[in-house]
């Protein structure tokens, strides 16, 4: 569970981290108010851009819960298999 909830709120904060640098040089260059289809545009960038980023970036704590994952798939079929056994 560590596992999942380190690697989503690292995607949230390179999420979010994407978004605000979006807005920001939006703002620099347009140089008014931030306005809702802006904010819209900019989540949409942000997320094109956090996955990107996330491929390269979280390596590492996406490779910590695929094999967390695969732990407890490896016992779920092992406790199924014994069952099956005890019940045959």
């Amino acid at each position: 569970m560590k596992a999942f909830v380190v690697y989503t709120l690292l995607r949230a904060v390179l999420f979010l981290a994407a978004w605000i640098l979006i807005l920001g040089v939006w703002k620099l260059v347009d140089g008014g108010a931030v306005t809702g289809s802006q904010l819209f545009f900019a989540a949409i960038g942000a997320f094109i851009v956090s996955g990107v980023a996330s491929y390269f970036v979280l390596r590492g704590p996406r490779e910590a819960l695929a094999v967390r994952v695969e732990e407890r798939a490896s016992k779920a079929v092992s406790k199924f298999d014994e069952m099956r056994t005890k019940e045959d």
